[in-house]
């Protein structure tokens, strides 16, 4: 089930009941490396990283001490056991005192939260540096070359995805929004990782794993299937967008904020 948030963002079923789509499982949603060293310099030297929302761990580098809270039972008992155990929490509510944790983090999930302006105040409260947060623009969204072949799915993503605004004023203090290059062969599949690779998007698993999916009904996954198919047998997609499967990396929706006091 669906929920809406105060500021009018839709907000996501539960991940655990979408496959494997951020349950580390998925050959489609594996860490990118790159993305990961966008983040890493985000987070900077810190020592204790709280990572909120943090499914089953993608991301969370060694390096760092991190404490990570899930609210997801099913995402919880997937997270690898080399990683630390989960904490039962949302966002909204961080069972930590003030300045707890030298950073923190929150990457794909704000738009799942309930109230993501009061999460990232909660991150705020008990982050002595960095608030790190990977998110989408919701502005940008429509803008990806999918809106011709799947507009109700990107509509979806856009009304998810809580406006940067929203985003920036809770947080306060100093914010600066980086648009983070997705590489061509990136391998943490998002609807945007496939810029170049269309075809990927014909595997009905790859579109489980993004959960925008999820909320489509049979009908319009199977026409989505039919005009994509059609459109690179014709040519049209290439005719279109076919300078994107040479281009190394797309900027696109993907954003990292960082906010520092």
């Amino acid at each position: 089930m669906s929920m809406r948030t105060h500021d009018g963002s839709a907000g996501a079923v539960d991940p655990g009941t979408l496959g494997a789509g951020r349950s580390g499982h998925s050959p489609f949603r594996r860490p990118d490396a790159r993305i990961a060293r966008v983040i890493a310099r985000a987070l900077g030297d810190a020592d204790t990283v709280l990572n909120v929302g943090a499914g089953t761990g993608s991301y969370e580098d060694p390096a760092h001490t991190v404490t990570a809270v899930e609210p997801s039972l099913a995402m919880r008992a997937r997270r690898p056991a080399r990683l630390s155990t989960a904490i039962d929490a949302v966002a909204e509510s961080l069972p930590f005192d003030d300045g707890r944790f030298d950073a923190s983090m929150a990457l794909f999930s704000v738009h799942q939260w309930s109230d993501p302006a009061a999460g990232l105040r909660e991150m705020r409260r008990v982050t002595r540096g960095p608030v790190v947060v990977l998110t989408c623009d919701p502005t940008l969204v429509r803008d990806f070359w999918l809106y011709d072949y799947a507009p109700d799915v990107l509509d979806t993503e856009a009304r998810r995805h809580p406006h940067l605004a929203t985003l920036t004023g809770a947080l306060g203090g100093t914010v600066t929004v980086e648009p983070v290059p997705v590489p061509l062969d990136c391998t943490d599949g998002f609807n945007e990782a496939y810029y170049g690779r269309p075809e990927m998007l014909l595997d009905p698993a790859a579109r489980q794993a993004c959960s925008a999916w999820s909320f489509i009904d049979d009908r319009a996954r199977q026409e989505f299937d039919v005009s994509l198919r059609r459109a690179l047998g014709s040519g049209a997609w290439d005719e279109a967008f076919g300078h994107l499967r040479c281009r190394p990396t797309y900027l696109g929706s993907l954003v990292l904020l960082r906010a520092t006091v």
